[in-house]
């Protein structure tokens, strides 16, 4: 089975407000690159956003290393409050709705299709493949105030 790595990073210029992802995905030497945003997000979507486009976009079942900064994401995993909230018909230990349902939906039919293991890695600090992944969404969030009307 082919080995990626997967590195993530999601920002959002005000919470909510206007978002950006960037994702790297490597293989055997080979990089691609992807980012993406939106007007109207949170910073929780973003970083959800890079793992699911950074999967989505494998071809074939793979294992994949991802390496996100965010713990919303990596610990949903590690901690398994993925499971739980299945169990629970997406309701969290406190009995509230899990937020952002529709994107952990997505994420999970992923992580089925790959065997995916987590990592989490300190953001905004010396870790160059999370901090050029900080700058594809940053660089998304730009562009999108760019091209705002007003």
């Amino acid at each position: 089975m082919k080995k990626i790595t997967l590195y993530t990073d999601g920002a959002c210029s005000g919470n909510p407000g206007i978002g950006g992802w960037g994702a790297i995905l490597q293989y055997n030497g080979a990089e691609k690159i992807l980012s993406g945003g939106d007007i109207n997000t949170t910073n929780n979507r973003m970083e959800l956003m890079a793992v699911i486009m950074g999967l989505e976009k494998i071809k074939e079942e793979c294992e994949v290393e991802v390496y996100s900064d965010s713990a919303y994401v990596v610990n949903a995993f590690l901690q398994d409050w993925i499971t739980a909230w299945v169990e629970n018909g997406w309701r969290t230990k406190g009995k509230s709705e899990v937020q952002n349902i529709e994107l952990w939906k997505r994420l999970l039919q992923q992580t089925k299709r790959h065997v995916v293991s987590w990592n989490k890695v300190k953001g905004h600090a010396d870790n160059e493949l999370n901090n050029r992944c900080d700058a594809l969404a940053r660089g998304e969030i730009e562009k999108l105030k760019r091209d705002m009307p007003f």
